[in-house]
C-alpha cells in the first residue's frame, strides 16, 4: 500500500544566521557565521566565551506586547517561530479550524533555566515566595504548549525530547499524525535557547571549542584544527500537509518528506568506534524508506559540529554506505555557522536542504582551512556551489546513542 504523501508548506527560522528563510538562507550561501561574543550572560569566566547567539530577537514583534513578560526565551523564540511558520504558508485566514491544527516541537533542554531560576528562588527564600508565574516555565513542554495557545491549536500539541535527534523526530510524528487522518496542518521542528546553564555544563564538560587549555575557540567541522563543539540557539519549525490537502488549497510546496530512518546505538565512549552502527542504520533505513538508490542522494547535510571524534566517524559512515561513491557526494556541515542548536539543529538542518532543493545551491561548510587524512571527503569548503538538487540526506546523531536521518526530496507529481 503506498504511504499517504507528506509535504512541507511552510517554513520559518530565527537564527544566529537571521531570522527568516530569505536571510537565513542568502547568509548561509554566502558563508556568514553566526557565532559571536555571547552577551546573553556572563562569560567572563570561561575559557570559551562565544556561541550562536539570535542577536535582534524581539517577542513582541510576532506576539505582540501583552501576556508575554513571564515567558521565557525558549518559548517565546518557538512561539514566534509558529506565527511566522503559519503565515508563510497562508494558513493565517482559518484555512483549517482549530482542532484540525497541531504543533509538535523538539526540546529537550527549553526548560532548565526556567527551573534552576525557580529552584534557586524557593531554596533561598522558601517555596511560598516564589511567584507562581514563573512556575508554567519549569515543565518540559512548556515551549509547545505555549506556542500552541499564541496560534489556537488544539489538534495535536507534543514534546519530543530525544536531544539532538529531537527536531528531525518531531517532523516524522507529526508527518504519521497527519497519515492517520487527526489532523489537516501540524507546525514541527524543534528550539533551542541559549542559557547560562547549558553553556556552563558542556564547558565543565570539556566539550566545548576552547574549553580546553590551549585550544582554539573555532567551530570548524572536518578540519583539522576542530576541538569541540560551539553551542548555538535557534527555532526552526515547518508547516507538514499531506499532498492532497496541500493541493487542494493551492499551497505552495516546498518539498516532500521522503524517507526516514532512526536507530538507537548504546555503545557511547569517546573512541572512533562509537555509535557507527546505529548511525549506519539509520542511513541506510532512511533511504530505504525512500524507496531510493544510494546513487539517488544529491549531497548529505552532515550532523558535523566540529567534534574530533564525531566529524571522524560521520566521515566514516559515510564511506562505508556510499562506497565509492562517496568523495562524489557534497557533504555540507551548517553548523560551522550556526553551531550546535541541539534540538533545533535537525530542523534548521532540514530548511537548508529544501532551500537547497529550490535553488539548486549547496551552502558550504565555512573555517575548512587544514584538511584531515580521516576527514577526506568533498565537504564543500568555504564556497556555495550550485549544481540539481533532488534528494538530501540530512544526518542528525547524538553522542548519547540516538541517531536519525532524514531525507527530503524535490515534489514531483
Amino acid at each position: 500500500m503506498e504511504k499517504t504523501r507528506i509535504v512541507i508548506t511552510g517554513v520559518s527560522v530565527i537564527s544566529p544566521v537571521g531570522t527568516g528563510k530569505d536571510v537565513f538562507w542568502n547568509n548561509l550561501i554566502k558563508g556568514v557565521s553566526g557565532i559571536k561574543p555571547i552577551t546573553l550572560f556572563d562569560v567572563s569566566k570561561f575559557n570559551s566565551k562565544q556561541a550562536g547567539e539570535i542577536s535582534d530577537f524581539d517577542a513582541k514583534v510576532y506576539l505582540g506586547p501583552k501576556g508575554i513578560r513571564h515567558i521565557d526565551r525558549t518559548s517565546l523564540l518557538v512561539s514566534s517561530g509558529t506565527v511566522l511558520a503559519i503565515k508563510d504558508a497562508n494558513l493565517e485566514n482559518n484555512t483549517y479550524s482549530e482542532d484540525e491544527l497541531g504543533i509538535v516541537v523538539g526540546s529537550t533542554y527549553g526548560s532548565i533555566d526556567s527551573i534552576s531560576s525557580f529552584d534557586f528562588q524557593s531554596l533561598r527564600e522558601g517555596p511560598n515566595y516564589v511567584n507562581p508565574m514563573d512556575f508554567p516555565n519549569t515543565v518540559l513542554n512548556a515551549p509547545a504548549s505555549r506556542a500552541s495557545i499564541f496560534c489556537k491549536a488544539t489538534g495535536l500539541s507534543t514534546t519530543i525530547s530525544n536531544g539532538v535527534t529531537s527536531s528531525i523526530d518531531a517532523i516524522i510524528y507529526a508527518s504519521d499524525f497527519l497519515r492517520m487522518g487527526r489532523v489537516k496542518a501540524v507546525v514541527a521542528g524543534g528550539v533551542h535557547g541559549l542559557t547560562h546553564d547549558i553553556f556552563w555544563g558542556a564547558h565543565n564538560s570539556k566539550i566545548l571549542a576552547g574549553s580546553k587549555h590551549g585550544t582554539m575557540e573555532i567551530c570548524a567541522p572536518f578540519d583539522k584544527r576542530r576541538n569541540g563543539m560551539v553551542i548555538g540557539e535557534a527555532s526552526a519549525l515547518v508547516i507538514l500537509e499531506t499532498l492532497e490537502d496541500a493541493l487542494k488549497r493551492n499551497a505552495q510546496i516546498y518539498a516532500e518528506i521522503k524517507g526516514y530512518g532512526t536507530a538507537f546505538d548504546p555503545k557511547m565512549s569517546v573512541s572512533k568506534e562509537y555509535q557507527i552502527e546505529g548511525n549506519k542504520r539509520a542511513i541506510l533505513d532512511a533511504i530505504k524508506d525512500a524507496n531510493l538508490t544510494l546513487h539517488d542522494i544529491s549531497c548529505i547535510s552532515a550532523n558535523a559540529y566540529s567534534g574530533v571524534y564525531g566529524d571522524a566517524m560521520e566521515t566514516r559512515v559515510i564511506k562505508e554506505i556510499f562506497g565509492m561513491r562517496a568523495s562524489l557526494i557534497p557533504v555540507t556541515a551548517i553548523k560551522s555557522m550556526t553551531g550546535e542548536c541541539y534540538d533545533a539543529s535537525g530542523a534548521l538542518q532540514t530548511i537548508a536542504a529544501l532551500m537547497s532543493i529550490k535553488t539548486n545551491t549547496i551552502p558550504p561548510t565555512i573555517n575548512y582551512k587544514e584538511p584531515d587524512a580521516e576527514c577526506d571527503l568533498d565537504y564543500v569548503p568555504n564556497t556555495s556551489r550550485t549544481l540539481p538538487v533532488k534528494n538530501v540526506l540530512i544526518n542528525s546523531f547524538s553522542r548519547l546513542g540516538n541517531n536519525s536521518s532524514l531525507i527530503i526530496s524535490k515534489y514531483k507529481q
